[in-house]
């Protein structure tokens, strides 16, 4: 149970286009109780956070195990296709031990990234030629007791997976890779994520692998599933222009508009990459209030091309972010590259205000996790915040009048200093209050790629 606690913030962002000078977080059981700026002297028994402070970062789309191919998928030619087959590979090997180890590992990277929310895209659910485990959800509660142990909130979007792929004559058979992703049917994956725990920092939600791997009866399903119980809902959608094609072919529609046919285009979706959409697909995902999650590191790693976050943005879409494969886990420059690969394809400037860049980073992860109450710093909000020291020589000489712009565009996630989720203190100097994340990373991914 969290106790109350005080917390003096040299400079805050309270949502403004500005930091704040000076501010005063009071904690209460796990939540903020007041929030005062200007306060010039710390109040007696204070903590003291140098530097800024902003809400605790989401990470809205994450696949824990691909933190194992960092590094090595970049030698050579190729595409997402080439890199999927890597990306197979490294999946035949997880267990649950492996799985809790590495994701342990990861998420407590992204704990000292300033990540205090985490999106599992999760869907390597079985053993590797598609058998249950014994327990048939010991993938998932891996993730879930890794999320404790790293001491961020995790909301696991259990992932139905069902086809091995789209072609001219309907669905295909899951691949010999494929099996450990399926449950065979959408029945099937409700029944097996019906019986999921959760905790007080974890949640489910349901996630549709894509059109390709779902045929449109199971994706009505797990929407239907997903709004029965009011969670989140997220779906990889238009990646590649080869699955726009593929779905145009079979269906006769785009990826989105056969979502929206099926009913499933709602305030509850996020669309996650959403890299080739038509115009038509961005005036159906803004009607509908349904949010985007763009992986900018991600999506130019597996050179799958640069989404139209100017005109989403535009239109109304909220958009959040998610370091995805983990080609990097930073999300200063997730939140930056949504702004320069926009720049890059417009020779534009300016696009996006730097204050949505950061809500982008914080409350519109929050919200599209289902954690409506986090992400910012107001009284009610769960007490989750991040502070970034302004002393490095990325960020040295800036003020409260330039840090918002300066960590946006210049920070890196070494220079989080401190991370608080629930009013406990998970990172302090650095460094993770549990974990040795450098030593934990390098075994478990050892272990992979042995």
């Amino acid at each position: 149970m969290s106790t109350g606690s005080t917390w003096w913030c040299e400079s805050a962002w309270l949502g403004g286009e500005v930091a704040e000078s000076c501010v005063v977080i009071e904690v209460a059981d796990g939540r903020i109780a007041a929030v005062a700026a200007g306060v010039a002297e710390p109040p007696p028994g204070a903590v003291r956070l140098a530097g800024l402070t902003l809400p605790g970062l989401a990470n809205a789309h994450s696949h824990a195990f691909h933190r194992a191919l960092r590094g090595r998928t970049q030698a050579g030619t190729g595409s997402f296709w080439t890199w999927r087959d890597q990306m197979y590979g490294v999946a035949q090997r997880l267990d649950p031990d492996s799985c809790f180890r590495l994701a342990r590992a990861v998420y407590a990277e992204m704990a000292m990234a300033g990540i205090s929310v985490v999106g599992e895209f999760h869907y390597v659910h079985h053993q590797p030629d598609g058998t249950p485990y014994a327990d048939p959800n010991a993938m998932g509660e891996a993730l879930l007791a890794a999320a404790v142990e790293a001491r961020v909130r995790l909301t696991l979007l259990d992932t139905c997976y069902l086809h091995g792929g789209v072609a001219a004559g309907g669905y295909q058979t899951p691949g010999e890779h494929q099996r450990r992703f399926c449950d065979g049917s959408a029945v099937s994956w409700a029944e097996r994520v019906d019986a999921l725990g959760t905790g007080p920092q974890a949640r489910v939600g349901a996630a549709v692998h894509s059109v390709r791997a779902v045929d449109p009866a199971a994706i009505a399903e797990v929407a239907a599933w997903a709004d029965g119980r009011g969670t989140p809902l997220h779906v990889h959608l238009s990646e590649q222009p080869a699955e726009n094609e593929k779905c145009a072919a079979l269906h006769g529609f785009t990826p989105t508009e056969l979502l929206a046919d099926l009913g499933v285009v709602t305030d509850r979706l996020t669309a996650v990459h959403a890299t080739h959409l038509t115009g038509a697909d961005i005036g159906l995902l803004a009607d509908a209030g349904t949010g985007v999650c763009l992986c900018p590191t991600t999506e130019r790693d597996l050179a799958d091309g640069i989404g139209p976050s100017g005109a989403l943005a535009a239109a109304g879409v909220p958009i959040s972010l998610g370091s995805d494969s983990h080609a990097v886990v930073d999300m200063f420059e997730e939140a930056r590259a949504v702004e320069l690969d926009e720049r890059l394809a417009t020779l534009v400037r300016g696009t996006h205000a730097v204050s949505g860049l950061a809500s982008m980073a914080t409350a519109n992860g929050y919200r599209s996790l289902g954690w409506a109450d986090g992400g910012v710093l107001a009284v009610g909000a769960l007490a989750d915040f991040a502070t970034i020291g302004l002393d490095s020589v990325r960020l040295a000489g800036t003020d409260p009048g330039t840090a918002l712009a300066s960590t946006v565009f210049a920070a890196t996630a070494a220079d989080i200093t401190h991370l608080v989720v629930g009013g406990q203190v998970v990172v302090r100097d650095g460094a993770h209050a549990s974990i040795d994340v450098a030593s934990e990373l390098a075994a478990a991914i050892g272990d992979l790629t042995a």
